[in-house]
């Protein structure tokens, strides 16, 4: 069985950044007494288990929620996760004298940044996006009373006649965003302001996803399932490919699943990754997939 993998897959330079950050962190706190050596994470510092797991091993602890970070002495530390973390957070964070350091990918900053230029500039700002994501959240807390919008169902709360401002979680897909500008162009609107907040490395793996899906038999996304590019990558390749499977890691893939139902080995397959899938995971996959007979 032939497998091939997608050209744009696996960590983005956000990703990367952050991983770098939590790294050099942690190697600068291990060399200092043990009452500085508290690294803390306000959440997982990316959406990929395996690499929490082994970050934890070298003792980046995570947390949900400030309240669970207890008042550190000189030198502890809490990292800002990729997706970023609400204006209000910070502060209190700050407050509590704790050392801050920010891993917030650039592009996640910029959308909390037009957040607030639109809120002072007197638009209702909406967000298209997942309200439960932590990006959104972080959004969400960059303006007053922010609107969130997952699909045209959400329609409803929004203002008639308003005037609006609208950007979009960076993950979604430009499918996605397009056909939601529609329908909120069609709901009427006094104003519309639209900022293009989408990630460019996001488009690219969902592009190199969906034209690779289309060419082979069976195809894998891996990466966390709490991953918001990665769903959004199996949900694209699941449209032009039935045969599209979501799993983390190697742990979770199934002999029966490539088989199919006529028990025949497929000739080629397709794999992608989120990205905050790291290489070794991709690598792993892919050398074992290639022995199967």
């Amino acid at each position: 069985m032939k497998v091939v993998v997608a050209e744009n897959c696996g960590f983005c330079p956000g990703v990367k950044n952050a991983i770098r950050m939590a790294e050099k962190v942690l190697g600068r706190h291990r060399k200092v007494s043990r009452e500085e050596k508290n690294v803390y994470s306000l959440g997982p510092i990316i959406h990929n288990s395996d690499v929490v797991q082994r970050l934890a091993k070298t003792g980046l602890k995570t947390v949900e929620s400030i309240r669970q970070i207890p008042q550190l002495p000189a030198g502890g530390t809490v990292l800002i996760r990729s997706h970023g973390a609400a204006p209000n957070q910070i502060a209190e964070l700050e407050e509590k004298g704790i050392n801050i350091v920010d891993a917030t990918c650039v592009l996640v900053k910029r959308v909390q940044r037009i957040a607030g230029q639109l809120d002072r500039a007197g638009y209702k700002v909406v967000v298209i996006g997942d309200e439960n994501h932590p990006e959104v959240q972080a959004v969400v807390g960059s303006a007053t009373d922010v609107i969130v919008l997952a699909d045209e169902s959400d329609l409803h709360k929004l203002p008639l006649n308003g005037k609006l401002g609208i950007v979009c979680q960076t993950t979604q897909s430009q499918e996605h965003f397009s056909r939601m500008l529609g329908a909120i162009g069609k709901h009427g609107f006094s104003e519309l302001k639209v900022i293009n907040t989408l990630c460019k490395e996001a488009i690219k793996r969902q592009e190199s996803a969906v034209q690779l899906c289309k060419q082979v038999d069976i195809m894998f996304v891996l990466g966390g399932l709490e991953s918001a590019n990665t769903r959004k990558l199996a949900e694209l390749c699941k449209k032009y490919n039935s045969q599209t499977f979501h799993l983390q890691n190697w742990s979770e893939f199934d002999k029966n699943t490539i088989f199919g139902k006529n028990k025949t080995l497929p000739k080629i397959a397709g794999v992608t990754a989120g990205a905050s899938t790291p290489e070794w995971i991709i690598a792993e996959f892919v050398e074992n997939l290639t022995k199967i007979k």
